[in-house]
Order: C-alpha cells, then sequence, then structure tokens
C-alpha cells in the first residue's frame, strides 16, 4: 500500500508550495482516509464441510478473524458467497472466543433465531441475508448512531450461522440465554427488521437445549416475532 503524508496546510509566504506538490504528482491524503473503523467486538468466521469421514470438529476449520470494518469487507470479498457453496457446508460468524457449537460455555444455555428459506430464496435472498447478518452482528456499535442497536443486550448476542442444505438453507443468530426473555425478543425483533421481513412473517426462537433432544421432525418455539 503507498504511504502518503497527513495533510498540511500551505505557508502564507510560499504561495507556490500548492503548486509545487501537484507538479510533483503527490497526492496529498487525510489521515482519516487509512485509518481503519474498530468494531466493537472481535469475530472469528468459521467453515464447516460435511465430509463423512471426518468427526464433526475435525470438519469445522476457522478461517479467520477480523476486528476492523476495512479487514471484515477484506475477508468477506475473498471468500465464496453462501449460495455457491456445496450443500452439507456451513459458514459461522462468532465473538472471538466462542466456538459455533452448542456445548461451548457461552451456548449451551442459550438458542436461536432460526430463518428457514425455500430453494428458490437461495438464489434472491441467501447472500443478501447472510450479509445483513453480518452487519447486524459486527457492526451494531455503528448502528447506534441510527438506534438500531442491541441497547443493551450486546453481550446476549453470541454468533450466527448459515447452513446450505439441498431441502432448504437457514440462517440462525444465536444467543446466551433463552431464559432471557427481554433480550431474546429484542434482538429478535432488531433482526427482523435489519433483513427487512414483512410484518406479517413470523420468524421463531428455539432453545440448543430443545434441539438437540427433539423428537419429532421440528423443534418447538419459544418465542415469535
Amino acid at each position: 500500500m503507498a504511504t502518503a503524508e497527513p495533510e498540511t496546510n500551505p505557508s502564507p509566504t510560499n504561495p507556490d508550495v500548492e503548486d509545487g506538490a501537484e507538479e510533483t504528482g503527490q497526492e496529498i491524503v487525510s489521515p482519516e482516509a487509512y485509518i481503519k473503523h474498530p468494531l466493537q467486538n472481535r469475530w472469528s468466521l468459521w467453515f464447516f464441510k460435511n465430509d463423512k469421514s471426518k468427526t464433526w470438529q475435525a470438519n469445522l476449520r476457522l478461517i479467520s478473524k477480523f476486528d476492523t470494518v476495512e479487514d471484515f469487507w477484506a475477508l468477506y470479498n475473498h471468500i465464496q458467497v453462501s449460495s455457491q457453496l456445496m450443500s452439507g457446508c456451513d459458514y459461522s460468524l462468532f465473538k472471538d472466543g466462542i466456538e459455533p457449537m452448542w456445548e461451548d460455555e457461552k451456548n449451551k444455555r442459550g438458542g436461536r433465531w432460526l430463518i428457514t428459506l425455500t430453494k428458490q430464496q437461495r438464489r434472491s435472498d441467501l447472500d443478501r441475508f447472510w450479509l445483513e447478518t453480518h452487519f447486524f452482528l459486527s457492526y451494531h456499535q455503528l448502528l447506534c448512531l441510527v438506534g438500531e442497536a442491541f441497547d443493551d443486550y450486546s453481550d446476549d448476542v453470541c454468533g450466527a450461522v448459515v447452513n446450505v442444505r439441498t431441502k432448504g438453507d437457514k440462517i440462525a443468530v444465536w444467543t446466551s440465554d433463552y431464559e432471557n426473555r427481554d433480550a431474546v425478543t429484542h434482538i429478535g425483533r432488531v433482526y427482523k427488521e435489519r433483513l427487512g421481513l414483512p410484518m406479517k412473517m413470523t420468524i421463531g426462537y428455539q432453545s440448543h437445549a430443545d434441539t438437540a433432544t427433539k423428537s419429532g421432525s421440528t423443534t418447538k418455539n419459544k418465542f415469535v416475532v
């Protein structure tokens, strides 16, 4: 990356300084142009590929970590979008120090807001929804400026997962405590609004404990928004 000197004001006694800078072809850049913008948390992006010859843990791989807006975009622009992944693959975006599994200490008492997409939505909505989920998670500090932050519930957000599946893809936002009704419902409402989902469309919240022990094909929702 080319370096640039901080912006300076020309001396009143040297009116030709500005013209001289133009003649040398140097561009004066403000320091703000190359200072990175920090996020409130450090985030880890994980990738899961369903290789049946390996254990679940062996199939899970940490891709990278980031804690600035610029590093997020550098990572996002150099990985395959979700809609191009093979069936059975996942991306997981979690706060640094939290692994994308139910058994993690930060997750085991939690649950997830789940969105299930149709096959047709893979082309029209999957990548957009997953990108908006990135914003929803890692940019919440910046979103405070427009009143869309989690207020007092930022610590309750653990991460998010996108599952690419033949029958229908899924995106879920994980929280740390399913019994914290105020936090769970607030996060769900803000997330639904962030994705631009219609008011008449409902999304459900399921605890990981219920998901792990479900007896039927679906898990009962603890909350809906």
